[in-house]
């Protein structure tokens, strides 16, 4: 009989052993998983990535342009654009400040709501002389010399998202480079929203 009770004894704390190695590999497998589960998300946020870069060149014609340099597309949620500092509602009030009060004409985009794919450039606005043609590289043209000198101080604020919805504010200047941040949300509409 004592030989029974010692071998349930030694049956037991087997039992207790295996339980306990048991949970312990439960706990370990757990890990593993949620970490395999972590850096699938990092591999799929790294393949959706857009970045945004804006600026404006000066030659063979004036123009300011968006690109997505990332891998993925951008959703464009909410722009302000500035001069000095200054927010303006359209490319017309653009040309307003840099020119002066006039009749201006150009070719503009509406980058508002925009989905900028993977690699996609966009030329969002190109002057145009009084004639109709964009101001083209000429450095005896008194538009030219302005509007180049001009084109420095436009500035914009760019929210945009991926399509996990991960969002960043591109500021950037025409001819400076520009810094990214991400954000929770992008901002809702508002008095300084840029209307197209």
């Amino acid at each position: 009989m004592i030989g029974s009770v010692s071998e349930r004894n030694a049956r037991r704390g087997a039992s207790r052993y295996d339980a306990v190695i048991a949970t312990f590999v439960g706990f370990l497998a757990l890990c593993v998983s949620g970490y395999t589960a972590y850096m699938q998300r990092q591999q799929v946020r790294a393949a959706v990535w857009p970045i945004l870069e804006f600026e404006s060149s000066n030659g063979p014609e004036i123009n300011f342009t968006l690109a997505n340099k990332g891998v993925g597309p951008a959703i464009i949620r909410h722009v302000v654009v500035r001069v000095d500092g200054q927010p303006v509602k359209n490319w017309h009030e653009v040309f307003d400040k840099l020119l002066g009060p006039g009749e201006h004409r150009g070719s503009e985009s509406d980058i508002r709501g925009h989905v900028f794919s993977a690699g996609e450039s966009m030329t969002v606005f190109t002057p145009y002389d009084a004639i109709g043609n964009p101001i083209a590289f000429d450095k005896s043209n008194p538009l030219w010399i302005e509007m180049n000198k001009g084109r420095a101080r436009v500035t914009v604020d760019i929210c945009y998202c991926s399509t996990l919805g991960e969002c960043w504010i591109l500021r950037a200047g025409a001819v400076t480079p520009g810094t990214t941040t991400q954000t929770r949300r992008c901002p809702t509409p508002s008095a300084d929203t840029f209307q197209q």
